[in-house]
């Protein structure tokens, strides 16, 4: 994903009132280059989790167009919920996806809280890595006292707003804004109704635990220490959040997280952390949820770590990966799970037209049609795309062989490396056919001014250089085939050396195949150094391809009668 691509995830105290949500929603989606991913309202919590997603430019502007609306629609003089509050937009975080650092993020930031505060009247404070003080980088620090409270905490120097009046909006309340990492809302089902229950069992993973007190017990008295704070007794998790709640709606508790760092904590740990401390309490835990969308590589993690567990391959699609993780931790238990609305990837990047989307049959009788795409480069990446398959198929049938349970972890990774290797030939499918409809799109534009015959030559040969790329990248991917193919042929299941053969020979149809496709599209490119070097390392790359399927052909010859 080249293109800058950065989240919104603005957090509006309102979960009961469509028309309130329908409105804010609008807002969002009138700015041009937003979409708008998922809407989260929750009932008990008064409170509802918007996300979208585009450009840094588009989204500062969708989101001052929503806080604008919700400060207009919400009166937080009449606002009561079970999740903690400050403000109509009680926070508005800045996530980088794609395409920019945090860093670079921070000044959109800036310049969003500083409109806020300024065109709106509204007490605005910076948060995590756009924070202008170390105490403001926690929202749950600036949070406490909750709306409430802020009439009287906004009075202390040290609680002065980054922008914004000095006085507390009793109608709008205050709001938060800053670019930090990934954050999943998550929240663990009990089979209990009790909040004490839930929340002990909160501050048991949490990471800042819970008071340390002389008897033992949650109601003795504090034990202080050194510094005149009370002392804590450290959770289970780090960078985890949480408190315990009843839900209404749901009829259960729950224990309610913020999983602020997704590589240290992810999303299983969190899950077997609350199953460990319920069945320590008598409880039982009956599910999950998650709150607004999630990264794919959280599901992914998740269903590997428990494939893992119950001794199986992890070296199979990522769909599957996903589908394993979503029915492990209970994600379906109180609304449907939908994957590819849920998933942020899937819904920030879905195409209507994407060909891999096609069924078998579809996408042949596409290639079958009078338009030239997709064409050789898209039907060679497909090749390839199968070779990997059959690969990962050998070696989950390798992984699963009785007696070799031995062999397990070895398989396993090498049907993952084949994984990732199709799931990139696959992807570039829909690449080839999009590279080269960006060469037509190049030779529409306008050539009635010197000026419009420049940039169109210009736009001509960036497309065409493109086109040839694409197939480049192709081959330089199909090569890594070769390595795990021998080694299955050589000591995988016995039985499956022509289906590992077989993948071979694919692998060698997507070299060829895609070398042919940058030569052709090479011939209309004016810069001869680049034509050279691609040419020579397309020359080396079949060189390889062909002395790679040779060896393979031997030593699958060897296994045959």
């Amino acid at each position: 994903m080249s293109k800058i691509l950065i989240s919104c995830v603005p957090n509006f105290s309102e979960g009961r009132n469509k028309a309130v949500l329908d409105e804010i929603a609008q807002s969002i989606r009138a700015v041009s280059g937003v979409s708008l991913l998922h809407i989260d309202p929750g009932v008990s919590t008064n409170r509802t989790v918007f996300t979208f997603v585009g450009s840094p430019e588009d989204v500062i502007e969708a989101a001052f167009q929503a806080i604008q609306t919700a400060s207009t629609l919400i009166d937080m003089r009449l606002h009561t919920g079970a999740h903690p509050r400050m403000g109509a937009t009680d926070v508005c975080p800045l996530v980088p996806l794609s395409g920019i650092t945090w860093q670079e993020l921070v000044p959109y930031s800036i310049q969003l809280a500083k409109r806020v505060g300024t065109e709106l009247n509204i007490p605005v404070y910076l948060y995590e890595y756009s924070a202008s003080a170390s105490y403001r980088n926690n929202l749950s620090v600036i949070r406490e006292g909750e709306y409430e409270g802020f009439f009287t905490k906004i009075k202390h120097p040290e609680w002065a707003p980054d922008f914004g009046p000095l006085e507390f909006n009793a109608k709008s309340g205050a709001t938060v804004i800053g670019v930090r990492e990934f954050l999943v809302a998550y929240n663990v089902n009990l089979n209990t109704k009790s909040v004490r229950l839930a929340n002990s069992v909160a501050f048991d993973v949490r990471e800042n635990g819970r008071v340390r007190t002389v008897d033992g017990k949650p109601t003795g008295k504090p034990i202080i220490g050194p510094d005149g704070e009370p002392e804590r007794i450290p959770g289970m998790l780090k960078h985890c959040k949480g408190i315990g709640w009843y839900v209404e709606e749901y009829g259960i508790a729950q224990v309610s997280m913020n999983l602020t760092n997704l590589g240290e904590t992810p999303l299983h740990k969190a899950f077997e952390a609350c199953e460990t401390s319920a069945q320590q309490r008598g409880l039982r835990v009956t599910g999950s949820e998650i709150v607004g969308l999630v990264p794919q590589k959280c599901l992914i993690e998740a269903g590997r770590y428990f494939l893992e567990r119950q001794g199986r391959s992890t070296g199979i699609p990522e769909n599957d990966l996903i589908e394993i993780a979503v029915k492990s931790l209970g994600l379906n238990e109180l609304s449907p799970f939908v994957v590819p609305e849920r998933v942020i990837e899937y819904a920030a990047f879905k195409s209507a037209n994407s060909l891999v989307a096609l069924t078998v049959s579809d996408f042949v009788h596409e290639v079958s049609r009078e338009s030239p795409a997709p064409g050789g480069g898209s039907v060679s990446a497909l090749i390839g795309s199968l070779g990997a398959a059959l690969g990962a198929m050998v070696a989950n049938l390798s992984a699963g062989k009785r007696g070799w349970e031995d062999k397990l972890l070895k398989f396993s990774d090498i049907s993952s490396e084949l994984q990732l290797i199709k799931q990139s030939l696959l992807e570039t499918v829909d690449q080839d056919t999009d590279a080269f409809k960006a060469v037509m799109d190049a030779f529409s534009l306008p050539k009635s001014s010197e000026s419009e015959k420049k940039d169109r030559q210009q736009a001509i040969q960036k497309a065409n250089l493109e086109a040839a790329l694409v197939p480049f990248r192709a081959m330089q991917t199909a090569i890594a085939l070769y390595p795990p193919l021998i080694e299955l042929i050589q000591n995988g299941n016995p039985s499956s050396v022509t289906d590992a053969l077989v993948g071979a020979l694919c692998a060698y149809t997507c070299v060829y195949g895609c070398a042919y496709n940058v030569q052709i599209n090479l011939q209309s490119i004016d810069d001869k150094e680049i034509t050279k070097d691609l040419i020579s390392k397309v020359t080396a790359l079949k060189a390889e391809s062909l002395k790679n399927l040779n060896q393979i052909e031997l030593l699958a010859n060897e296994k045959l009668p």
